[in-house]
């Protein structure tokens, strides 16, 4: 199939340098940077990633929903938090006479 593109100047040098060092045309270069970005696309979208559950011998905090990222994302920042305010005192308590 015959088709038009407008492609980054480049993107194209860098493609045509590949296909004359492997000695190959510049639209077999292309057709196989597309079949391999659609077929990791694929793959992502057959297989999606699970996060392993390692809680330790008591599991998963109650109330923790591991498919919620907004919720993760608030505990991590409710841990920074604490944590930052536990070296703060920490560093205040050292710089105290």
């Amino acid at each position: 199939m015959r088709t038009t593109l407008n492609l980054n100047d480049d993107l194209v040098r860098q493609a045509k340098k590949r296909a004359a060092d492997e000695d190959r045309t510049l639209t077999s270069v292309i057709e196989d940077a597309l079949r391999r970005l659609l077929a990791e696309d694929v793959r992502h979208a057959e297989a999606p990633y699970r996060v392993p559950v390692n809680g330790g011998p008591r599991g998963v905090l109650p109330g923790i929903d591991l498919s919620d990222p907004r919720a993760l994302r608030d505990l991590m920042d409710e841990e920074d938090i604490a944590k930052f305010l536990e070296v703060r005192a920490e560093n205040e308590r050292r710089a105290t006479p």
